[in-house]
């Protein structure tokens, strides 16, 4: 069940980085359009595997390069739709990080990481590939926001753990905590919620 979470994460992703680009009519060609799927969809797993010391895990399987292609063939066929729907972008970019989250930190822990330290990267799985995707449009990435978005995969991570130390079992947890994470990514743009504003004295 992970490998095809991460693989529908992949997709996802693929799908919210095709629209960036498409949106920001920055990219008017498919190479443009599927290298940002591309940097998207694999930016934060390959980050958490270095991290891990292992080698990403798209390198060795061509069904992560299946998922993307066929994220950007989906976005290129029905792309006046998506982007007809409003926060079409934030809307795969939310399933994604609630994806990406539980996949990074259940990876973490399999390589035996601190439970703490495998919530982080846990984060790191779901936000990076989405600040190198905003960069590359030229967009200030949702972590220097006041936005609620790593907190909410913070929160969903940190469930995933408890609910695994009480012992529920394992599917109904990944569930569960990938629910959390869209939830609240969801319910604070809904609600105007934003994180404290720091400011200069």
């Amino acid at each position: 069940m992970i490998y095809w979470l991460d693989l529908i994460g992949t997709f996802v992703f693929a799908i919210s980085g095709a629209l960036a680009a498409w949106d920001k009519k920055m990219y008017h060609d498919i190479f443009g359009v599927s290298f940002t799927a591309f940097v998207t969809s694999i930016g934060g797993g390959t980050m958490r595997d270095l991290i891990l010391g292992v080698r990403p895990v798209w390198v060795g399987d061509k069904n992560y390069i299946i998922a993307i292609a066929f994220g950007v063939l989906v976005t290129i066929l029905f792309r006046a739709r998506l982007l007809r729907v409003r926060r079409g972008i934030f809307l795969f970019d939310t399933i994604g990080i609630g994806f990406y989250t539980v996949i990074g930190l259940q990876k973490a822990l399999l390589y035996g990481v601190h439970p703490w330290a495998a919530v982080i990267l846990g984060m790191i799985s779901a936000i990076f590939g989405g600040v190198i995707r905003d960069m590359m449009v030229n967009e200030i990435p949702l972590i220097f926001s006041r936005q609620i978005y790593a907190t909410a995969c913070l929160a969903g991570a940190a469930l995933y753990i408890g609910l695994r130390h009480v012992g529920v079992d394992e599917d109904w947890n990944m569930i569960a905590s990938i629910l959390l994470v869209i939830a609240i990514r969801l319910t604070s743009l809904k609600k105007g919620w934003s994180l404290p504003y720091l400011q200069k004295e």
